[in-house]
């Protein structure tokens, strides 16, 4: 049987495109919003990157050390279970690791991170078949855990210790995020654009608060055509323009006011996960109707969601619109390839 050649059904594609080579192309813009999580937020947001790693990548190599079997006869096996691990590598779990730590608090505890990071390998990846296969976004799942784990210092966020431009940012300051604050009743005169937008003075998660960085990553993610352009797009003005209506009700003045466009998609995490969450390709719907359908809705729950909660709400949405996408791919049924529609001949009478 291991002589089998197993033939699959054409077309067959052929690309020089590999899970490691986009994975690299993740990682590569993902170093902006890194970079600026430390300038921001200090060593501790270094410590906190480099634990989640660490511990993502540590736990794929002994989950498949143990797979694979590395253990049985005394590790009379262990060095070709280790090639093998490193000839299959393909950097999800660094992607997975950094992720999570950039959607995370300065203010968190090294051994929640090392916890946190556990479940979203063992747990949420490996324990479903590994990369591919898993049914919701790995990092996303391990923020929500930690939430309920952890809810005291989950809740916590600190001040930048960099701050890039002094304005009225202290008001920015006075709830537990700023997000808290727009959420808020008649946030209008306390939110500034600039600052959400640069991140200074902005109580928030490391990786979450410089949208600077992250647009940076979502222009790079573009022109090497890892994310259509219009995904992060779509789901930006759905939730944007959604929020808008219902900060209307919220406020009692019941207008659509656009000043406040700005500060929804500005806030919290809606950005980033956006353009590095809900695009995740194992993930996410394959076709282009179910992509549309995925985008929208998902814009429209987390609006919704933040409206009722008050709260940041981003991670469970992904989570919960994770879980649709095999119904969505089944009903949205993509056109096969090279499909060209009959055209209908006139009959002559």
């Amino acid at each position: 049987m291991d002589n089998t050649i197993v033939v699959s059904t054409p077309p067959h594609v052929k690309s020089k495109r590999t899970t490691r080579g986009i994975m690299l192309d993740v990682l590569i813009a993902l170093l902006p919003c890194a970079i600026a999580g430390i300038v921001f937020f200090g060593w501790r947001a270094l410590v906190i990157e480099l634990v989640a790693v660490v511990t993502c990548v540590a736990t794929e190599f002994v989950y498949f050390f143990i797979l694979n079997k590395g253990f049985s006869n005394k590790c009379a096996d262990a060095k070709k279970v280790c090639l093998r691990w490193v000839k299959q590598f393909d950097l999800t779990s660094v992607i997975t690791g950094l992720i999570l730590a950039l959607i995370l608090s300065s203010d968190v505890k090294w051994y929640e991170v090392i916890i946190g990071s556990i479940f979203a390998i063992a747990v949420v990846k490996m324990l479903f078949g590994g990369t591919g296969k898993n049914l919701v976004n790995p990092a996303a799942a391990a923020r929500v855990f930690m939430f309920l784990s952890f809810s005291a210092t989950m809740i916590k966020y600190g001040l930048p210790a960099f701050d890039a431009i002094s304005s009225d940012s202290g008001t920015l300051a006075t709830g537990a995020t700023n997000l808290s604050v727009l959420l808020g009743k008649d946030p209008a005169s306390k939110i500034n654009a600039l600052d959400l937008f640069l991140g200074s003075g902005v109580a928030g998660c490391i990786g979450e608060t410089c949208k600077v960085a992250i647009l940076v990553g979502y222009v790079y993610l573009c022109v090497r055509q890892v994310i259509k352009w219009w995904q992060p797009l779509l789901f930006i003005a759905v939730f944007g323009f959604s929020a808008v209506f219902m900060s209307g009700f919220a406020f009692d003045s019941y207008k659509f006011d656009m000043t406040l466009f700005l500060p929804h998609i500005l806030s919290g995490g809606v950005l980033f996960g956006a353009v590095f969450m809900f695009t995740d390709y194992s993930t996410s719907p394959k076709g282009i109707y179910g992509q549309l359908f995925y985008y929208i809705v998902a814009a429209l729950l987390v609006a919704i969601l933040r409206y009722l909660t008050k709260i940041e709400v981003t991670s469970f949405v992904i989570i919960l619109i994770n879980l649709f996408v095999p119904l969505i791919d089944k009903y949205f049924i993509r056109r096969p390839f090279g499909y060209k529609k009959e055209k209908k001949v006139k009959e002559v009478k």
